[in-house]
């Protein structure tokens, strides 16, 4: 349609777009007749949006949080593309994919990163540039966002708080500091239930494949942003039906499909 498929101008040929049927995932809700206009005017209340690579940028305080937790074990770690690929993933999994860590190590090993993230790391970060705005921009066409996270909650809480971005999201869902609660399928799981929604009024954008896949898990559409730590062909192929290049053409992306 004319809606759904003016916002690529925007992007100005910078990502390429995927169209999709908004309809195809889910029925109308109850009592709209099956009439898809009453679907669509339901449609697209709620974003779920990932934090690290997402909404703000951590590589210092994640990166110097995981060279305290190796050293720890005798390693010494200076490669750049190892240490920015534990942004995004659960920490356990990435300590054992990168490090042959057994599942005891990688516990251990986490144990050491959140004790230097809660003191030191928790703040080297930063808010994107043209966050704050896409969040206004859709507060103001009534959206009401969340934040899903594999970070563990306390911590998520905590950076929303400091970086003034509090103000705009409704719940803020993270993973356990127990472990109960760490990947990021079921991070978006416990979003949904706790808040009622039903997934197809809601949308995931994320910046890695855990974003794109757990939402489809939980049968969201999904946005993924090329300013994080993923990239196009990592979204692409985890399935990502719309890319977006900045925060403004995720915000132009979600207020058509809302329109």
């Amino acid at each position: 349609s004319t809606a759904v498929g003016s916002w690529a101008k925007v992007l100005k040929n910078a990502v390429t777009i995927t169209k999709i049927n908004i309809y195809k995932q889910s029925t109308p809700p109850p009592g709209s007749g099956g009439a898809q206009i009453a679907f669509k005017e339901k449609f697209m209340d709620y974003c779920l949006f990932d934090l690290d690579g997402t909404l703000t940028d951590p590589y210092e305080g994640i990166t110097n949080s995981i060279k305290y937790g190796l050293a720890k074990f005798g390693i010494c770690e200076n490669d750049t593309r190892k240490l920015k690929s534990f942004i995004g993933p659960p920490l356990y999994r990435s300590f054992m994919d990168n490090y042959s860590f057994t599942q005891e190590q990688a516990a251990q090993a986490v144990g050491y990163y959140r004790e230097y993230f809660a003191q030191k790391g928790i703040f080297k970060n930063r808010v994107y540039d043209g966050i704050e705005n896409m969040v206004y921009r859709l507060k103001q066409r009534d959206f009401r966002l969340l934040v899903a996270t594999s970070k563990p909650q306390v911590f998520a809480e905590r950076i929303i708080k400091h970086f003034n971005l509090w103000q705009y999201f409704d719940f803020i869902a993270g993973a356990t500091l127990d472990d109960s609660r760490i990947e990021k399928v079921d991070v978006i799981s416990y979003a949904l239930k706790s808040c009622n929604i039903a997934p197809y009024n809601a949308i995931m954008v994320g910046d890695r494949k855990h974003d794109i896949i757990g939402a489809k898990q939980n049968g969201l559409n999904s946005v993924g942003v090329l300013y994080g730590y993923g990239g196009e062909e990592e979204l692409k192929s985890a399935g990502a039906d719309y890319i977006a290049a900045t925060p403004s053409d995720v915000a132009e992306i979600l207020i058509n499909l809302k329109s």
